[in-house]
């Protein structure tokens, strides 16, 4: 068949399968197929072109890579949905034009570029039609970020990159926001997909401050990339030999890490026998984190094989977020061996901090983020042995209410405990403090900053460093924990004792995880139900109050079109929880945040007693309102679904429940598997693609657990059934 009617067929499939989604695809395709698209390889979409990629074809097509908070996450992969180079490239010329726009005839404008250590190699096998070796295979957040370098010098703007000739080298996000400031640069990018799992990428553009731009400014940004079309490039060998790429001095990142080293202020004498583990979760953080615990004299170990490595191949899951329990298990199990009571991670980017801590019965601890963010604002402003700082906390609206209470505690302080998620509007903040000398009731300098924080496991302490850095956190957390073992306590058992003092405060996020056209589809048909039917009751207790943050009579007008993605919020009050609801700007997933806050009635448990009880409620809240919040789609899912990890996709949990759940059971009564080795073979084969490229045993304990709880009377006396129980407890 002629490639013509190749063409042909396939788009008369796209748009009898999806519509007018499908025409846009087709739109987009032919673009590509014709060339027309800068580093779009039109050779390797020919191989698309056939019926069984039919949906890979509409997904990577029917819309551009969404430029969300702050910039473009997504999944590495060929069209325009899709990180690659062609979306870097066009991305990178988009903000080349806006700076010619916002700085008209300067000619010596600087950027700095930062990027992570990630490396592509499709373990999800999705380009396997493709053979071992195509052109993104082994593409790395170094190849874009020297990609970005070109298309910087080719319309004369010079560029700061980490060693220019060790492709080795990294930086991280709050090294990037420093460095901005000290070079007086226009703005910088960083190459990242945080903590998402190795087959992402993603490119956030940062603002001359070392932040990233709100509204009106991120619309400009925005419409910049829109009418980017011709890509300037220099080869990068003649831009670094014309001087149009230069290296970072390495006195700028002493300076980087001084600065922490002053702030820290020898408020502890660091204890040498008393060491600390430290992972970068296979990231960039030992260039900041560890430089800094080295410098201060904190004993820190890093775990085997937990340095720098784009595919995070010992990270559970392949998921290296400080959210996630499970990323730390290989560094927990070191921590054992080693004697050591705390583990302290960062992302791959280095701006979120994760700690678990180890408890007197062996087990171990994870903090969230509304956690740690307490914990860290009770020593700088209560903690009589802490700094006892007065001055401010910022936090955003789906943050815990507890830094509320400290600030009220600690006196002569403010707080601004309302923002819109996202660390720019922190920075926001700061600059309009900076600027005006107030922001709204608050009238002080940025350098009064105390804390910022957001419960995605991000702090921040001082205000020329204007995105969430893990550095900080990590150093008050261990010098914490050194202090608390002298004395034969945790950070729990601190935590617990700030819990008692403060009150019932307890905080439970979740997310919908979705797939594709659909996934985005899905995601906004809920916020729509609940703006149209706010509900009148959640979780069997009566909203007392709406408030939807895209109602201009209450919060204002729109002043762009990029202000409606993080204004699409909507919070529902009741008189024992807040409920927040908001989409991903970049991926097909719906967030939301429950709140316990404290009644009118006092526990009287204590101690784990007391925050056991308060989670409890809070899990059993959050789970309701997940049930809640799909049947407003028409889709249910079960206690089953329900357990299973957030990092697995809606879809998957409900095949997960109704088709491999019944096969599980067969399979153990039917006596056809009688070891339990054979059937956790059986069972990974069986949910293959459930986390692709990771081990999914560990994510179906807590599932099976509860199925082994309600099938005992039946299978209790069968052996692999008592095994299989054994191994899910």
């Amino acid at each position: 068949m002629l490639r013509s009617d190749v063409v042909t067929k396939i788009s008369e499939r796209l748009v009898q399968r999806y519509k007018g989604s499908g025409q846009q695809a087709v739109a987009r395709l032919q673009i590509w197929l014709a060339g027309e698209i800068p580093y779009g390889y039109p050779e390797i979409i020919d191989k698309h072109l056939r019926e069984q990629h039919i949906d890979l074809l509409f997904d990577a097509f029917w819309q551009v890579l969404p430029f969300g908070t702050g910039g473009r996450r997504g999944r590495v992969g060929y069209g325009p949905n899709r990180l690659n180079h062609a979306t870097i490239a066009m991305t990178v010329q988009g903000h080349c034009q806006y700076l010619r726009n916002a700085y008209p005839g300067r000619r010596d404008m600087v950027v700095v570029i930062a990027h992570d250590v990630r490396v592509f190699h499709d373990i999800a096998g999705v380009y396997e039609f493709l053979g071992d070796s195509h052109p993104l295979i082994g593409v790395s957040s170094r190849t874009l970020a020297k990609l970005a370098c070109e298309i910087y010098a080719g319309n004369g703007i010079h560029c700061f990159l980490p060693s220019p000739l060790d492709d080795t080298a990294v930086l991280t996000t709050p090294e990037l926001s420093y460095l901005i400031d000290r070079f007086d640069a226009v703005g910088g990018i960083n190459i990242s997909a945080s903590h998402n799992p190795p087959d992402d990428n993603g490119i956030k553009i940062y603002d001359q401050h070392g932040s990233q731009p709100v509204a009106p400014h991120d619309q400009q940004l925005m419409d910049s990339m829109e009418h980017a079309t011709n890509v300037c490039s220099t080869p990068f060998d003649d831009a670094l030999q014309q001087g149009m790429v230069l290296g970072i001095p390495d006195t700028l990142h002493q300076d980087y890490v001084k600065t922490y080293v002053t702030l820290y202020d020898n408020i502890h004498a660091p204890q040498q026998d008393v060491p600390v583990i430290y992972t970068p979760l296979c990231g960039c953080g030992l260039t900041t984190v560890g430089d800094v615990f080295t410098q201060v004299g904190l004993p820190f170990l890093v775990p085997p094989n937990e340095g720098p490595d784009g595919m995070f191949t010992v990270i559970p899951f392949k998921a290296p977020n400080p959210e996630v329990f499970q990323a730390t298990e290989p560094a927990r199990a070191f921590a054992d061996a080693e004697g050591v009571g705390i583990v302290l991670s960062s992302d791959p980017d280095a701006d979120r901090v994760g700690l678990e801590v180890k408890l007197q019965d062996g087990s171990w601890y994870h903090f969230d983020g509304n956690q740690i963010a307490a914990v860290l604002c009770y020593f700088l402003m209560l903690d009589p042995q802490g700094p006892q700082r007065k001055g401010l906390v910022i936090e955003t609206l789906v943050t815990t209410k507890m830094l509320g209470a400290i600030v009220a505690k600690a006196g002569e302080s403010w707080i601004i405990d309302d923002l819109l998620v996202g660390f720019k509007y922190v920075a926001d903040v700061l600059k309009t403090l900076e600027r005006d000398g107030r922001y709204r009731h608050v009238t002080c300098s940025p350098d009064q900053l105390v804390l910022a924080a957001e419960e995605s496991h991000g702090i921040m302490v001082l205000p020329t460093i204007r995105d969430k850095d893990a550095t900080p956190a990590c150093l008050y957390l261990a010098i914490l924990y050194q202090r608390l073992r002298r004395e034969g306590n945790t950070i729990l058992d601190y935590y617990l004792d700030v819990l008692e003092h403060l009150g019932g405060y307890a905080d439970v996020n979740r997310s919908i995880m979705m797939v594709g056209a659909d996934g985005v589809l899905r995601k906004d048909r809920i916020m729509d139900a609940l703006r149209r039917r706010p509900p009148q009751v959640l979780a069997g207790q009566a909203v007392q109050k709406v408030v939807d943050y895209w109602n201009e009579d209450a919060f204002g007008p729109f002043v762009s079109e990029s202000d409606k993605l993080p204004r699409n919020v909507v919070q529902m009050m009741t008189d024992r929880f807040v409920i927040t609801v908001r989409p991903s700007g970049t991926e097909p997933k719906l967030k939301f945040y429950c709140q316990l806050i404290p009644g009118s009635e006092l526990s009287s448990v204590r101690g784990m007693g007391l925050l056991n009880e308060l989670r409890g409620k809070a899990d059993s809240i959050a789970c309701l309102l997940y049930s809640e919040l799909l049947s407003l789609i028409d889709v249910s899912i079960g206690p089953v679904g329900l357990l299973l990890p957030d990092i697995i996709d809606l879809d998957r949990k409900c095949a997960f429940e109704q088709k491999t759940v019944p096969k599980l059971r067969e399979k153990i009564s039917d006596g056809s598997v009688t070891r339990l080795d054979d059937l956790h073979v059986w069972l990974t084969a069986e949910v293959s693609g459930l986390i692709p490229g990771a081990d999914p045993l560990p994510a179906l304990r807590a599932p099976v657990a509860y199925l082994c709880h309600g099938w005992s009377d039946e299978l209790g006396s069968i052996t692999l059934f008592r095994d299989l129980r054994t191994w899910a407890m």
